[in-house]
């Protein structure tokens, strides 16, 4: 509820910022105003809506709204920006001259009759209009660009990485990882069979999809994720639950519907791979927010049958998990869940909460790779953050 308060509020704010800048600042008072007025209070409550009903009356009802919905949401985020941009120029331009107010006389009626607009209040209108068609323009552009992005097919990254202890023996080894396919009311059955075939392609060893598969019930989205089960990898394909996977009444309903289309799920466990005479580790832990219906992470357990003398490959939704892996010398993560950012420039925000965006990084002396993702959240936009599949290839530090 306080979530949810707060986000209304900053999007009222919002709002209201724009009703400011591109409403009342570039129209008289009048229909034409009125009119914008009211339809920025439609899109609104058509956001509100957006946000609240899909988890309220599932995926497939909210489909015809969501579209309009999230997208709406992605113009409100880069107008907000651009207009914030633009302030500091268009007040320079401005000035800071004022209208001066008309002055009583003796000999002057008691009612004043208002002049007509003076240079000065053109000048406002004509900047108030310009930096809107301006902002309009470059927000319309940078959300077509980035929905070309997100419904696109996801960039495939092939990544070598040196894992300490492997044997030589698993050079060459392919783990294909995903995560963040958030199937939902904008990503259903194409999405999944799109992304199993590209994997499939790439011939992979093993699949490690890591966490926010899904955004509503196995009821709602069982046929969506069923393509699944023709995931071909000669080790077979594991999962570990992301935040989303909590969203849910009953998660474990979706980790029982994995298991039936072939894919592992790994809930605070380890098996071992194998091949030739070498071996590693793989474990999976669940996600932080599984906490909250005690189905949280467990680490000890995790890796308490792990054998030291080969690498631990651990597969954690949130990149911030690596402290925990790395206290425990675990030799690579797997991550996924910051979407590398999604929408330019929250990356920022994102770096500070994860501490990795994307990429590959080192923790001590643990190796992080985070994936940006296969899908999206929310609006259907990807700006400076493309969604991905990779593919690692490991190899032994010999």
């Amino acid at each position: 509820m306080v979530f949810g308060l707060l986000l209304s509020l900053l999007l009222g704010l919002l709002h209201f910022y724009l009703w400011k800048r591109l409403v009342k600042d570039t129209t008289r008072p009048g229909v034409v105003r009125r009119v914008l007025t009211w339809a920025l209070v439609l899109l609104t409550l058509l956001l509100v809506a957006t946000l609240v009903l899909p988890r309220v009356i599932g995926p497939a009802a909210s489909e015809w709204f969501a579209w309009p919905g999230y997208v709406w949401f992605a113009l409100v985020v880069y107008l907000f920006l651009i207009l914030a941009v633009l302030e500091l120029p268009r007040l320079a331009l401005r000035g800071w001259v004022r209208r001066k107010p008309l002055e009583a006389t003796a000999a002057a009626p008691a009612t004043v009759v208002e002049p007509p607009p003076t240079p000065e209040v053109n000048r406002r209108l004509f900047l108030a209009r310009a930096s809107a068609v301006v902002a309009g323009a470059a927000s319309a552009g940078v959300v077509g660009v980035g929905m070309a992005n997100a419904l696109g097919p996801p960039d495939l990254l092939r990544v070598p990485i040196t894992l300490r202890g492997l044997d030589p023996s698993m050079n060459g080894f392919r783990i294909a990882v995903v995560s963040d396919i958030h199937l939902g009311p904008l990503s259903g059955r194409a999405h999944t069979e799109r992304i199993v075939r590209m994997i499939n392609e790439t011939s992979p060893d093993l699949v490690a999809i890591v966490g926010d598969l899904v955004d509503g019930t196995v009821e709602e989205l069982g046929p969506a994720a069923e393509p699944l089960r023709d995931l071909v990898s000669r080790e077979g394909a594991f999962f570990v639950t992301g935040n989303h996977e909590y969203f849910v009444e009953d998660p474990l309903a979706w980790l029982r519907e994995l298991e039936k289309l072939g894919v592992q799920p790994l809930r605070n466990e380890s098996t071992v791979i194998r091949r030739g005479l070498g071996a590693f580790d793989l474990a999976g832990v669940n996600d932080i927010s599984g906490s909250s219906i005690h189905d949280g992470p467990d680490f000890d357990r995790a890796l308490s049958g792990v054998n030291s003398s080969r690498p631990t490959i651990l597969m954690a939704h949130q990149p911030v998990q690596v402290s925990e892996a790395a206290f425990r010398g675990v030799a690579l993560q797997l991550s996924g869940h910051t979407h590398g950012g999604q929408l330019w420039p929250f990356h920022y925000v994102v770096g500070l909460q994860q501490g990795a965006v994307s990429g590959l990084s080192t923790v001590n002396n643990t190796q992080l790779y985070v994936t940006r993702g296969a899908g999206f959240w929310g609006p259907p936009v990807r700006v400076g953050a493309p969604p991905d599949i990779t593919v690692l290839s490991l190899r032994s530090e010999d």
